[in-house]
């Protein structure tokens, strides 16, 4: 996918690439992540936390969820949806009268022009309910027809849109059997014809969400260009909206999955399909782009969705924990099951905060969310499937069965880990991106001292930085004037593991140069501390905004904060030493050593005590 691009694009420099970068390096991020990693504080996009919908939304909003939870709560049944690996025709008929798959588009097409906002705790009501018909919903409007909102021309706009409100379900067709994460080695390949008026597509794609039922599909295949500088001739991602009534649309049988059974994963085979030349998405070539957009787009309504499927973990775990009697005392009473519902609490409160402080931003129009989007899909699927984990634990017995409903949530949360970019890779894409945001002043310097002269003041100016910091005199970044009085202390937690972070990635591009994308052991730990430092910006934000507002929660909320900023600063110390601890290093070496020894062998490589 992208991740592997970004990878290439820091070790191998063309002129073209280094003149991309001057310019990206020229445009100052607001990210509060991005700043992170040099050191900096860019506190814009998070404090205070965002609130952006006005009187009106709220109360559009206020009308809508009534009648979604009664459609949840009536019409929906998660457990026929998940025996029957569908949803019947009532409850998709439903759906469409509710406005469900259309809740984005602008009002002109149909649509309820909701707001990222809005839309955000729509799905997080569905979230709580059902999963599966979240990755319908979501498979359709968050990157089916996305492309066409971000991308589409007002022709192309005027013509699908209202369909895509009107019973006609959309897909988003990248994965193919020889590329999951990485997107550069699609095979399917769309042939310009002669006269310049259609695309002639042949390939295929595999795993997509609604891939059997969708009539609007947003296909990425290889379209043939010739370079006008070189007249060479290559190869590049381009993205067209194809129907399936152009012909040569088929699909294969809906795949047996572990979980969100009811929503439809298919196959989809394309067989010279005829696309004609106003289909394409942006532009030739631009393919890539759109993908990568399309899906940074969409990753905050994961977190939402997430949020809410927590919330429905923790109510059967509390419920559970305050009625059952265990040696004279019921559950809650106990320390180790406290420390369990804690900490759910935290991981759902920060994922939650997650999602409205990323989907306020890109209401206010910030184009600077990318890595915290990729932060919040990581962090609320791995928490999801944690806090669902504990909430068995606490039902104990009672959780493992059916009819508690967690072991379907449960099955339906192993996925998020996986699609719309793994976690792994999308670690890999924080690190990198963020190293690349903050090796872009070192280039400066850099070039600067080939020519000390001219540049004497930037000289000047960086050896005075360093030099101040070294012996301590430099003011550090502070949060403290943001945020409530008695999360001033975690503030300071926060800011001083963001000044040793900046430090940390300095030292590292310093060691390894261009060689730390291949160190992976390093750059996984790095992602962890960017994810440590905004989660726990993002919880402090939301916390004095509860305490401000005197809420009836804010004690609580401020309670999670403290406690969440002291356990995440504890593991940012703990990763920035491993980055440059030669014991830590020593142990992911023999850790790769052990891993080449099992690929090698075909498995494990000891026999069994037995010797047989």
């Amino acid at each position: 996918m992208f991740y592997r691009c970004l990878a290439t694009q820091a070790a191998v420099k063309n002129a073209s690439t280094e003149k991309a970068e001057k310019s990206a390096a020229a445009r100052e991020s607001h990210s509060f992540t991005m700043n992170s990693f040099r050191g900096q504080l860019q506190t814009n996009q998070v404090f205070p936390f965002p609130e952006t919908l006005t009187e009106e939304q709220l109360d559009t909003l206020k009308l809508l969820v009534d009648p979604i939870e009664k459609f949840y709560e009536e019409v929906n049944d998660p457990v026929k949806n998940d025996e029957n690996a569908s949803i019947d025709d009532n409850t998709m008929a439903a759906m469409w009268e509710l406005g469900a798959f259309s809740l984005q588009v602008p009002q002109e097409y149909g649509g309820l022009g909701l707001s990222n906002s809005q839309y955000s705790r729509c799905v997080e009501i569905c979230g709580y309910h059902d999963l599966g018909v979240s990755i319908i919903l979501g498979a359709h409007q968050s990157i089916g027809f996305k492309g066409i909102l971000l991308f589409g021309t007002p022709e192309q706009k005027q013509k699908y849109l209202p369909r895509v409100c009107n019973k006609e379900l959309a897909a988003f067709c990248l994965t193919e059997p020889s590329c999951g994460s990485d997107a550069g080695s699609i095979r399917s390949r769309a042939i310009k014809s002669a006269d310049g008026s259609y695309y002639v597509l042949n390939g295929s794609k595999i795993w997509i969400s609604n891939g059997g039922l969708a009539d609007i599909m947003t296909v990425f295949a290889q379209v043939p260009m010739k370079d006008p500088r070189t007249g060479e001739t290559k190869d590049k991602v381009t993205a067209f909206i194809v129907e399936r009534s152009f012909g040569g649309v088929t699909n294969g049988p809906p795949e047996r999955k572990m979980g969100i059974k009811c929503s439809n994963t298919a196959e989809v085979y394309f067989e010279d399909v005829k696309i004609p030349v106003e289909n394409v998405l942006s532009e030739e070539g631009q393919g890539f782009k759109v993908a990568m957009s399309i899906l940074n787009n969409g990753r905050f309504g994961m977190a939402a969705a997430l949020s809410g499927t927590m919330r429905h973990c923790i109510k059967k775990a509390v419920e559970h924990a305050t009625q059952r009697v265990q040696f004279g005392r019921t559950l809650d009473n106990y320390g180790g099951i406290q420390e369990k519902l804690g900490r759910m609490a935290m991981l759902q409160y920060i994922t939650e905060s997650l999602a409205y402080t990323i989907c306020g931003n890109m209401d206010t129009g910030s184009q600077d969310y990318h890595l915290e989007a990729a932060i919040s899909k990581c962090f609320a699927s791995e928490s999801a499937w944690w806090v669902c984990d504990e909430a068995i634990q606490i039902l104990g017995g009672m959780g493992y069965m059916k009819d508690a409903g967690l072991e379907r949530i449960m099955r339906d949360l192993r996925i998020f880990r996986i699609f719309e970019g793994t976690n792994d890779i999308l670690r890999l894409f924080v690190a990198l991106t963020g190293i690349q945001y903050a090796g872009s002043h070192l280039k400066e310097l850099q070039k600067a001292f080939k020519n000390p002269t001219a540049n004497l003041g930037l000289i000047f100016e960086e050896a005075t930085k360093r030099a101040t910091r070294a012996i301590g005199l430099a003011s550090a970044p502070s949060l403290t004037h943001l945020v409530h009085p008695s999360l001033q202390e975690s503030a300071a937690l926060c800011t001083k593991g963001i000044q040793a972070f900046g430090e940390s990635i300095e030292s590292s591009l310093i060691k390894y140069g261009r060689g730390i994308v291949d160190e992976q052991f390093i750059l996984n730990r790095i992602a962890q501390v960017a994810f440590d430092t905004y989660t726990m910006a993002v919880v402090l934000s939301r916390a004095t905004m509860a305490a401000k507002k005197n809420l009836p929660t804010a004690e609580h909320e401020l309670l999670m904060a403290q406690t969440w900023c002291a356990e995440a600063s504890n593991r940012v110390n703990q990763n920035l030493s491993a980055i440059s601890s030669s014991k830590q290093l020593d142990v992911f070496n023999k850790l790769s050593k052990i891993s080449k020894n099992m690929c090698d062998h075909g498995g494990c490589v000891q026999l069994n005590p037995l010797g047989f």
